[in-house]
């Protein structure tokens, strides 16, 4: 199946329009980090089918910093059009609602680049997570409760404040 892809004028675009509509710091930090994962996705050899292509364009937007803000939200709206030029515009919604929880989880290092891709390819090819993603996503998110101290936000926090 030959995908249609999208050049950095586009991905530029997105991005201002991003910072436009919700606000943040515009312009470029790093350019090289815009073309390469564009440039990238078009390598079957690397990249051969539509969920790997999707997964490392939006991980690379998300973790890279091409932009001086707005990278999460940009990753998002990167994958959305690339859905829609792909023909999958009946999944945006449904891929924009998920992706704006597991986006956070990417950039802190919650979900990885592999359990992002089972993401994707369930959101495109199933109704609903699996069970055992479900329990994938769980556990990840477990980890990094464990590894913290638990915080009493309670009456005593707030009692040396005043």
């Amino acid at each position: 199946m030959a995908f249609n892809f999208f050049t950095s004028d586009y991905a530029i675009k997105i991005h201002d329009k991003i910072i436009e509509i919700s606000g943040g710091w515009a312009g470029i930090k790093n350019f090289g980090n815009i073309e390469s994962p564009l440039t990238h996705i078009q390598n079957d050899d690397y990249y051969p089918t539509f969920e790997a292509k999707l997964t490392h364009l939006i991980f690379s937007f998300n973790k890279f910093h091409a932009f001086n803000d707005g990278n999460k939200r940009t990753s998002i709206a990167m994958g959305a059009f690339f859905l829609e030029v792909n023909g999958l515009d009946f999944l945006i919604d449904k891929f924009i609602i998920e992706m704006e929880n597991i986006a956070v989880t990417v950039a802190d290092n919650i979900i990885e680049k592999e359990l992002l891709q089972e993401i994707i390819t369930s959101l495109i090819n199933e109704e609903d997570y699996n069970e055992g993603l479900k329990l994938k996503i769980i556990n990840s998110l477990e980890q990094v409760n464990s590894d913290k101290e638990q915080i009493n936000l309670g009456s005593e926090f707030y009692r040396d404040l005043y």
